[in-house]
């Protein structure tokens, strides 16, 4: 049976796993000053390749997370592929799904809270990793009390790792009343995303997901998706704010994320949305969306990146 995290990349090398630890008196620690990223690499079983999926959009991303932090780290994107291919390898995972997590953060000791006048690093680690929602297939949600945190406040388009304590009180409150999952709105009340995934939702044949600009995430997941209905399913996609009521009477509707990955949407407050059951739109996109991510559609190959070398 695979286990791990065996290894990390930390300050500037592989070391076994225990051997990656900070300082309680580490300034991410104290102040959430870091930012992070997550990845997916899945096992193809014909190929026996494991994937990682548009690594290099997810690396940017960190590099713009963490311009918003002040941080200038000494790797390019292209820098942090190379790392994770390598930890990866020694890793030696086969056989299963892996979840990838890059951080980077305020890595000096001490008290006071700022950005400037502070040393930062880069550590990445990856382990196993199967279903985020356990069900994925007809989720139940709520509409959360908690307002999603507003790009003047902290922006969301940055993975930050003190703004996900909004995230864990949308999620937890939901969880503990019984439902899988919450919907946040936005300070003018429209709906921005769930508690750490992209919303999207059909109503008369055309799919419908939150603008950029409703502090929602910028995620690359969301971006493929996009494509995907567009380009593989033909379907129009509008970036529009979305009224709570609305998802009430959709036809269907759906999460995305990289943990995620493509969950139905089966029941909001108590109200079946569509059948209640996971709908035509959703179940081929989730078909187009795994053959996707282990590289069985050749002409989106870019987008996987193999670990091991070719037999």
């Amino acid at each position: 049976m695979t286990t791990g995290p065996n290894y990390a990349f930390f300050q500037g090398k592989i070391v076994p796993i225990e051997e990656a630890k900070v300082s309680v008196m580490t300034h991410a620690f104290n102040y959430g000053t870091g930012v992070f990223g997550g990845l997916r690499a899945y096992w193809n079983e014909e190929e026996e390749q494991l994937y990682i999926f548009r690594p290099l959009d997810h690396f940017r991303r960190v590099l713009n997370s963490a311009k918003m932090l002040l941080m200038e780290l000494p790797y390019t994107a292209e820098d942090m592929l190379g790392i994770l291919r390598d930890l990866l390898r020694k890793e030696n995972y086969r056989g299963v799904d892996v979840y990838i997590r890059p951080l980077a953060y305020k890595s000096s000791e001490g008290i006071g809270v700022r950005l400037h006048d502070l040393e930062c690093d880069f550590t990445m680690f990856a382990l196993p990793f199967g279903s985020y929602i356990p069900n994925e297939e007809g989720s139940r949600v709520t509409f959360s009390s908690w307002a999603r945190i507003d790009d003047n406040m902290i922006p969301a388009r940055g993975k930050i790792v003190g703004a996900y304590a909004n995230s864990a009180f949308i999620k937890t409150d939901a969880a503990l009343a019984g439902y899988d999952e919450a919907l946040v709105l936005d300070q003018s009340g429209h709906i921005s995303e769930g508690s750490a995934e992209n919303f999207f939702m059909v109503r008369d044949g055309v799919v419908y997901t939150p603008p950029i600009t409703s502090n929602i995430l910028e995620g690359i997941t969301r971006r493929t998706v996009i494509h995907l209905l567009r380009e593989e399913m033909g379907m129009e996609v509008v970036e529009r704010v979305i009224d709570r009521t609305e998802v009430y009477i959709a036809d269907e509707a759906f999460f995305c994320g990289t943990g995620v990955q493509i969950v139905a949407i089966a029941e909001v407050d108590h109200r079946p949305v569509g059948t209640g059951q996971m709908g035509p739109v959703v179940r081929r996109l989730r078909e187009l969306y795994f053959d996707l991510v282990r590289g069985k559609l050749l002409r989106y190959r870019e987008w996987n990146v193999p670990v091991y070398e070719a037999h």
